[in-house]
C-alpha cells in the first residue's frame, strides 16, 4: 500500500473544494466502489453517510438512491447521479443541487489519480451552506474520504 495521504487542491474558486490521491489500483476497481451506494458509508470521511436506504445496487446516469445520514440528527436524503462515465467520472446531487464528483485518471495499468470535488456553485441555498460551514467541512472530509477510499480499493 502506498502513501496514505491525500493532497488539497486549491481550485481558486471559493465554492469548489477538491482533493487528490494516487491509488495503487486500476480505475475500474475504484469506480466500482464509487458506483455502489451500499459502499459509500465505508469510505465517507465526513462520517455523515450512515447507509443506503433505497436505489439500485450499482449506479448509472440518472439513477436515484436514498441514503440515511446524520449531522447531529438522523435524516434521509435522495441523490441523483448527474454525471457518469464508466471508470472515469461519477457525480451526484440532492435537492440542494450541490454536487459531489469523483474523477479518475489512470496513471498506468495499476495506479490511478483520483480527484474528489464538492461543488457548491449550483446550490440553491448558499446561506445554508455557509451556516453549516459546509465548504470548510467538506474540504476536510474530502481529504479523509480519499484516504479511506485508497485503503478500501487497495485491498479489493
Amino acid at each position: 500500500m502506498g502513501d496514505l495521504r491525500s493532497d488539497l487542491i486549491n481550485t481558486g474558486i471559493e465554492r469548489l473544494k477538491a482533493g487528490s490521491i494516487v491509488i495503487d489500483t486500476p480505475a475500474s476497481i475504484i469506480f466500482e466502489l464509487l458506483a455502489q451506494p451500499r459502499r459509500h458509508s465505508d469510505f465517507d470521511g465526513s462520517r455523515t453517510v450512515q447507509g443506503r436506504l433505497s436505489g439500485p445496487d450499482r449506479l448509472s446516469l440518472g439513477a436515484k438512491f436514498g441514503m440515511s445520514m446524520k449531522i447531529k440528527v438522523p435524516y434521509r436524503i435522495t441523490n441523483t447521479v448527474i454525471e457518469f462515465e464508466e471508470s472515469k467520472r461519477i457525480a451526484w446531487r440532492h435537492f440542494g443541487r450541490h454536487v459531489w464528483r469523483y474523477e479518475l485518471t489512470p496513471i498506468d495499468q495499476s495506479h490511478t489519480l483520483v480527484v474528489e470535488f464538492f461543488d457548491g456553485r449550483p446550490s440553491l441555498s448558499q446561506w445554508w451552506l455557509r451556516r453549516l460551514n459546509a465548504y470548510s467541512n467538506n474540504q476536510k472530509a474530502i481529504l479523509k474520504t480519499l484516504v479511506r477510499l485508497k485503503k478500501l480499493a487497495e485491498v479489493s
